[in-house]
This record gives C-alpha cells, sequence and structure tokens, in this order.
C-alpha cells in the first residue's frame, strides 16, 4: 500500500477555546494511539490533510511529529456538519508485526455479460474493509464483473484475495447486473402472446 508523509507539531491537551484557535490558523487538532503507546496530541495544517481526506486511496500514513516519524492509518475523521471541512482526525499506530485493518477502494474492470444482453450495471460499494499485515496491503482490490449475468450480483462474501481477510459484512452488495425496463416489458409481452 502506498505511503503519504504527513508532517505534525505535537500540542498540548486544550479546552475548547483552544481548539476553536487552532482551527481558525487552519490547523486541524488530532490524536494517535495504539500499539500500548500513550496518546500523542498534535495538529497538521488543513490543506495538507488534504491530501488523505479528498481522494479515494487508502494509505498507510508517515507522521512526521517534530522530528519523530510514526507509522499510523486514519482511523477516523469528524466533519463539520454545514461547512464539511475536517475537525479531527484520530490516528491509529500500526507496525509490520500486527494486521492492520483499513478500508481498501474497489477497481472493478470487465465488461459483464448480462450488460452486454442488455442489462444495467450499478456498483454500490467503492471499498471494502479488509484486514492483513502492512506489507499484503494492496492499493486497491481488483474485482472482474465480466460473468456477471442480468440478475446477478457480487456480495463481499464472493471475492476472495491472498493475504488479506475481508471485514466488511459478507452480504455487502458491491455490483449488480438488473434486466432494463424494456426488457421487463418484452419478457411480459412475450409471456402474455404465449398465452
Amino acid at each position: 500500500m502506498k505511503h503519504f508523509q504527513l508532517n505534525g507539531q505535537i500540542r498540548e491537551k486544550g479546552n475548547k477555546a483552544v481548539i476553536k484557535a487552532f482551527r481558525r490558523q487552519g490547523l486541524v487538532p488530532c490524536n494517535l494511539y495504539g500499539l500500548g503507546m500513550d496518546n500523542v496530541l498534535f495538529t497538521v495544517v488543513e490543506k495538507e490533510l488534504m491530501g488523505l481526506t479528498h481522494t479515494p486511496a487508502s494509505y498507510i500514513v508517515d507522521l512526521n511529529l517534530d522530528g519523530k516519524v510514526y507509522t499510523a492509518i486514519a482511523h477516523e475523521y469528524q466533519w463539520h456538519p454545514v461547512d464539511d471541512n475536517c475537525l479531527h482526525v484520530d490516528f491509529l499506530a500500526v507496525n509490520e508485526e500486527k494486521p492492520v485493518t483499513i478500508n481498501v477502494p474497489l477497481n472493478i474492470f470487465g465488461h459483464p455479460v448480462g450488460v452486454q444482453a442488455g442489462g444495467k450495471f450499478t456498483q454500490l460499494a467503492r471499498s471494502l474493509k479488509v484486514k492483513a499485515l502492512m506489507k499484503d496491503l494492496p492499493d486497491q482490490l481488483d474485482i472482474d464483473v465480466t460473468p456477471l449475468n442480468i440478475n446477478d450480483r457480487m456480495v463481499a462474501g464472493d471475492l476472495k484475495f491472498e493475504g488479506l481477510q475481508i471485514v466488511s459484512d459478507k452480504n455487502t452488495i458491491i455490483c449488480r447486473v438488473s434486466a432494463t425496463r424494456a426488457m421487463q416489458q418484452a419478457a411480459m409481452e412475450a409471456a402474455k402472446a404465449a398465452k
């Protein structure tokens, strides 16, 4: 999986006024925890954080906090309900020895058989949560949808990838091919004509 470099400055625990002051300066308060370490409070520049928040890709984050580098993943974002800007990020420290759970984007390819027969293809999931050692984490999950026929669907439980476990609910629908209205109409007319 690709790495993303992010610089931050360690901060003291502050009250709401201090946190608001950070945000006015274009800084986002963050928290790093995990692997039995003490919580590390820090801030990052909001514009630099956008490289993580405004992309469908997933990254291992190399956090440089006042010269010390930590390996982490973005665990949880808090967003402003109106402005849609990032208010807070929780980062989870990770290492090579312990499995990491992270969302990985889907790369759907192929031309479904059902679409060639006139069906309509719909993609319902853009990413899946997976668990693997850091060295086995892919940048994306490649999924071939060529075998899908009309009224077929693909769920998370159908997928198998070497070296990683899919943590998303196995009933999560990834994509489907459905009959179009014109096809349903034609089928009904054919059934009436057959009577």
